[in-house]
């Protein structure tokens, strides 16, 4: 089968090969997919700056098509089925292939109205939303009874930073699953779309970072004279002076969490509780998050059927298989903006 590895350039550069490797064979937990339309995501091109034995691997991990065979001890999942999935990170046999292994926990069900293409932009970031939301930050669930949920709903919203973002967005979407508002979104090019995810009536608002961070940290002050103080963050880009704007308009005893790990956010105040969210903790480090990953990957599944999830808008790039370099580039160039960047495996060449 083809599968595109993902290499370290120089000191600066990424190149992508596209090799031949066999045909896995799914464990007795494990899926293996067909993949139809895989995607990208910015830890693709990272990882191998990050670690030096990751140059020369298959790193995506969104993946969706068909299933082509399950371990002995799958139970959910047949042949022939439609899912969408998240690959565990640092292992073999990711979504850049013709073929591609995922756990039966992190797997979900799509509907036959959910194009692979919508789908794939689903699994890590919706899974890194829900992880960051709900797990470190520790907000109410959206299936609580409502006396639970008024018992731990926050009382001044959430401010999500970097909401036209795909971890951003699929934010925004799961506090409105739980009501929880309001929600202050941050984003820029992408502020358009941020908009439309959010419900003014509710005192949802986004405020546009592209004005300056004095004057964006200015607007949302002014907003919260009206409210409760704001005790909850997350902040999706954690970088380019994102957090230091954050921390600014947050009480000083908030809970402010951050997506990018190994930095130290010295400017976070001390009275401030600060976590750091990793989609990878779902499968177990660096926090066993394991059985929460299995809860939220099944309300995925859950939310296509019903209709109250979608996808992250998209775009396909042409070549399959032969187009995740062009992709990655993108990404590492910082020209992605309220899009996911997917490739048709077909498209791939011989």
């Amino acid at each position: 089968m083809k599968s595109a590895h993902v290499y370290r350039k120089g000191n600066d550069d990424i190149e992508v090969k596209i090799v031949q490797i066999p045909v896995p064979t799914p464990e007795k937990n494990q899926v293996l997919v067909k993949v139809v339309v895989a995607g990208s995501n910015p830890k693709d091109w990272k990882y191998p700056f990050i670690d030096p034995k990751a140059s020369g691997t298959n790193t995506g991990d969104d993946v969706a098509g068909y299933v082509e065979a399950v371990g002995p001890d799958v139970t959910e999942f047949q042949i022939g089925q439609r899912v969408a999935a998240f690959h565990q990170p640092h292992t073999s046999h990711g979504a850049y292939g013709e073929y591609a292994i995922a756990g039966e926990k992190y797997t979900f069900h799509l509907p036959e109205h959910v194009s692979f293409e919508e789908g794939v932009t689903i699994p890590l970031t919706a899974t890194t939303a829900a992880v960051g939301l709900f797990a470190y930050l520790g907000l109410p669930e959206p299936w609580l009874t409502t006396k639970e949920f008024q018992q731990r709903k926050p009382k001044g919203g959430v401010l999500i930073y970097g909401a036209s973002t795909a971890v951003g967005a699929f934010a925004i979407k799961l506090l409105q699953r739980a009501n929880i508002h309001p929600i202050i979104g941050v984003a820029g090019k992408g502020i358009d779309y941020a908009r439309s995810l959010l419900d003014p009536s509710k005192g949802d608002l986004v405020a546009n970072y592209r004005d300056g961070s004095d004057q964006l940290v200015q607007t949302i002050k002014n907003e919260l004279e009206k409210r409760e103080p704001l005790m909850y963050a997350f902040d999706t880009v954690s970088d380019n002076g994102t957090y230091q704007n954050v921390v600014k308009v947050l009480d000083p005893k908030a809970h402010i969490s951050l997506i990018l790990p190994g930095q130290e956010y010295k400017e976070v105040p001390s009275s401030m509780l600060k976590t750091i969210t990793t989609g990878s903790s779902v499968f177990g480090f660096p926090d066993d998050l394991v059985d929460f990953g299995f809860v939220w990957t099944r309300w995925f599944g859950a939310g296509l059927k019903e209709g109250w999830l979608t996808g992250h808008p998209y775009e396909v790039i042409p070549g399959g298989l032969a187009g995740v370099e062009e992709g990655l580039r993108r990404l590492k160039e910082g020209r992605a903006s309220a899009v996911k960047y997917v490739y048709r495996i077909q498209e791939t060449k011989e």
